[in-house]
């Protein structure tokens, strides 16, 4: 169907929108995506694609440009890292409600202070309540299939939110994997023709954007807001099915990986379930049964199926990589542990936060969080609820 191709995160990503071919980029480059402007402001410059790019002054003010196009009618993309994302904080929630499609390619990154140029999902983290979907990718290949996805996702009349998706930074990002690039004519088709829903440009309907909503119906607009993320979860599954059957990869709001028959398990996003994954196959082979939950989709979370997936593991680990700093644990462990508050039996879950700024994840210290799950579902007790792994004592 495509071309086997070698190439980092961040140029199968800038590859991704030049296919998509968006009709507005605006962006201010920081690293670790900076390599993706970098690459698809060249496309721009070789006429590869019709994009208008606008090199901005911040990233707050690429995301107050990106709004402004996504408002006036154009399929609008941009991408950023880390502080970028922080300082976009204000224009994330007026891009999602107003329920703008714009789609944002992250390369995941530590948050200052103290500064850190590398990977982990402190970011994202941070604007997971923003009201934008968020989807993460383990590899290039998923990062690429991600995002052309997303603008379908983005664009649905159902949903109409705006979409982030992400990639841990320097591990993903900047690293040379072997993926498939689909055909330019095949993700063009995929994706569609991009309609306008009710632009400003359309002069013969003139509308309002961001107006004064006070509390005569501004608690009505954010529960459409709400309505249309729950809305999501079906056309993201609805989306992938067509994707998989055009090009045969498949993708839900999670992946499940040997978890079926699975007493212990770890939940964990991005690249380091690949090195989940390892450790499983050789502890399978010595007769544990270990699994993995990926998710995939955080944004909107899903509950119901979570807990459907993991109510038959007697313990879980959820691996945060960022920390909730006075929550209990990081921020992906109370949503899970919520999700599986009334399974009925309910998994015993502890939370280990590890690799911030970069950190590599071993394998010894993922055999070692399996080595306590296996004593938890042995003894029935917990001895720390949560606490980090992969720092110096």
């Amino acid at each position: 169907m495509g071309q086997r191709v070698a190439m980092t995160g961040n140029i199968a990503v800038a590859n991704a929108m030049r296919q998509i071919n968006p009709d507005v980029c605006a962006a201010y480059p920081i690293t670790p995506s900076t390599e993706i402007m970098q690459q698809f402001s060249s496309f721009v410059a070789d006429g590869l694609v019709k994009t208008v790019l606008v090199p901005a002054e911040s990233e707050h003010s690429a995301m107050s440009a990106c709004i402004g196009a996504a408002g006036a009618g154009g399929r609008v993309m941009t991408a950023t890292s880390s502080q970028g994302l922080a300082l976009m904080w204000e224009m994330l929630f007026i891009a999602a409600g107003n329920r703008l499609p714009i789609v944002l390619a992250m390369a995941n990154r530590a948050l200052s202070a103290p500064i850190n140029i590398h990977g982990d999902t402190s970011d994202a983290m941070g604007a997971r309540d923003s009201g934008w979907i968020q989807i993460f990718s383990e590899n290039a290949q998923e990062a690429y299939d991600n995002l052309i996805q997303a603008v379908r996702i983005a664009e649905h009349l159902d949903v109409r939110l705006p979409v982030m998706v992400g990639m841990d930074g320097f591990i993903i990002s900047h690293s040379i994997e072997s993926m498939e690039l689909l055909e330019d004519e095949a993700v063009r088709d995929f994706v569609g023709e991009y309609i306008p829903n009710r632009p400003l440009l359309d002069i013969q309907n003139p509308r309002t954007y961001g107006p004064l909503d006070l509390q005569d119906y501004y608690i009505e607009h954010k529960r459409q807001e709400y309505e249309a993320m729950k809305n999501a979860k079906s056309v993201i599954l609805e989306v992938a099915r067509d994707f998989s059957d055009r090009f045969g990869r498949e993708y839900g709001l999670f992946e499940s990986y040997r978890l079926d028959d699975a007493e212990v398990a770890i939940v964990v996003l991005n690249s380091a379930a690949g090195t989940v994954k390892t450790v499983i196959d050789a502890l399978r082979a010595d007769g544990v049964k270990a699994g993995l939950l990926k998710p995939r989709i955080f944004r909107p979370f899903p509950a119901d199926e979570i807990a459907a997936a993991l109510s038959g593991v007697k313990a879980v680990c959820v691996m945060d990589r960022a920390d909730g700093v006075n929550a209990v644990g990081g921020p992906l462990f109370p949503e899970f542990r919520s999700a599986l508050y009334d399974s009925n039996p309910r998994p015993m879950m502890i939370n280990k936060v590890f690799g911030l700024g970069g950190r590599d994840l071993g394998l010894h210290h993922v055999r070692e969080v399996f080595a306590e799950l296996q004593t938890i579902a042995e003894t029935g007790k917990i001895e720390t609820l949560a606490e980090y792994i992969t720092v110096r004592n």
